[in-house]
């Protein structure tokens, strides 16, 4: 049963040495109560107190990682169901799946765009995360060596003991792939090689009867780091099982299910029903998730959606300070200027970029609050503008006369951006952003 915060203080030295990085005993209690951290931080606690504490420490959902050369893909370590009372913690991993039956040739042609895929979101890096090697009747080592020809990203390996254990010569040392899938009828040879090299092992089962008595003999055999991977793969059977297996861990704390979960909509060989099925995997608690098929404009919006639902919902969503180009902008184009809250950059960026016209837009860090909110907080100020124009150089960017336009809700800094930046030409510009459109055509 798990422990209040007021309970594990108790079981603590209750120095207030701060060694494991909290100023108090109290406050660590509480951050091992709500599983955000872990007993291992605190290096003094007695032996017959760890003892106790170990399992009211340890996660809902046990965390891992796998990982290869300069990549890793964390799972686990989730404590509530909906994003909007705390922050999920490990992004759902987006795998692309390709057969060994495909040629070398035809294996590298498909990974090759998924590792070369990079789109920048508001200033934050989007890649898709690994490669799923799926055991088809072909030579599975040739296949993995294919596959880690054309990129190092972390792989999920697909298959029976023996066609698993062809594609591990061709990994690195340090690597760590996750295994699939240990059934009812292969368990005891998966759970053998998984073990034997400490790697994860996805367990699939038909209901939660079936992966709880999986997890227990997998366990048992001495594999640590599990991945449930229910059988079911219409959209319903799906949802149900997957939010059952995150119930069971979060709120009944029952242990059998406390481990990261893995769903293969590639499996369903149709692509719009994929799609939709990867979408609600990354909104209901997949933790692995495998495609068959990978274009960026279908790589793109999962990645976006992954990314504004794993944000945390006590912080305002910002985009990252600096000067963006829309619609190409040239060195005589203005320099608008906004916040860096996602909502207010959106609006700008979106009313400057329907109309065609050309600009550069300076968001200015005022801790992801909106124009009107961060100037009332002091946080969006002539002085702060002015020192974010220097930062990212904006000057270089232009020749002739150099124009940047303020919202019009904060035209009262007009008059002290000129003094902050003279070799300026300060405008003000429309208190909305729909109305940019206008301001552009007939002001500028």
């Amino acid at each position: 049963m798990a422990l209040s915060g007021i309970q594990i203080y108790k079981l603590l030295p209750q120095t207030n040495c701060k060694d494991c990085g909290f100023p108090t005993c109290l406050a660590f209690a509480m951050k091992l109560a709500s599983k955000q951290v872990e007993l291992a931080k605190c290096p003094h606690v007695s032996e017959e107190s760890k003892e106790k504490l170990s399992e009211a420490s340890a996660p809902p959902v046990r965390p891992f990682t796998i990982k290869s050369d300069g990549y890793q893909v964390e799972a686990g370590n989730e404590v509530v169901l909906f994003r909007h009372k705390k922050q999920f913690y490990s992004r759902s991993g987006l795998f692309v799946r390709v057969r060994d039956s495909l040629s070398p040739g035809e294996i590298k042609e498909k990974v090759e765009p998924v590792d070369a895929f990079e789109a920048d979101y508001v200033g934050i890096e989007l890649r898709m995360d690994g490669i799923a090697v799926q055991a088809d009747g072909g030579d599975f080592g040739e296949a993995v060596a294919a596959v880690r020809e054309v990129t190092d990203l972390p792989l999920i390996l697909i298959g029976e003991k023996d066609q698993i254990a062809g594609g591990l010569q061709h990994l690195g040392d340090d690597e760590v792939p996750l295994l699939a899938q240990a059934t009812e009828e292969n368990w005891q040879e998966m759970a053998s090689l998984a073990a034997d090299h400490g790697f994860p092992l996805a367990v699939e089962a038909n209901d939660v009867d079936q992966a709880v008595a999986l997890v227990k003999k997998v366990t048992d055999a001495g594999v640590e780091d599990i991945v449930i991977s229910p059988a079911q793969r219409s959209m319903h059977g799906t949802l149900i099982a997957n939010t059952i297996t995150r119930r069971m861990a979060l709120k009944e704390n029952f242990r059998p299910l406390g481990y990261p979960i893995l769903n293969i909509p590639g499996d369903v060989g149709d692509l719009d029903r994929e799609i939709n099925l990867a979408a609600q995997a990354i909104g209901k608690y997949a933790g692995f998730i495998v495609m068959d098929h990978f274009e960026p404009a279908l790589a793109y919006p999962l990645l976006v959606l992954r990314e504004n639902i794993f944000t945390n919902p006590q912080e305002p969503i910002q985009v990252t300070p600096g000067i963006y180009e829309i619609n190409d902008p040239s060195p005589s184009d203005p320099v608008l200027v906004t916040t860096n809250f996602s909502i207010t950059y959106f609006s700008v960026a979106n009313e400057v970029e329907s109309v065609g016209a050309p600009a550069w837009l300076l968001v200015s860090d005022a801790e992801g609050m909106s124009v009107l909110t961060a100037w009332a907080a002091g946080k969006f100020d002539a002085v702060s503008i002015a020192k974010d124009v220097k930062e990212f150089d904006a000057a270089s960017k232009l020749d002739g006369e150099m124009r940047i336009v303020l919202p019009g809700h904060v035209a009262v800094l007009s008059g002290e951006l000129e003094e902050e930046l003279p070799d300026w030409s300060v405008k003000v510009g429309p208190r909305e952003a729909v109305d940019l459109p206008n301001y552009l055509k007939q002001v500028l």
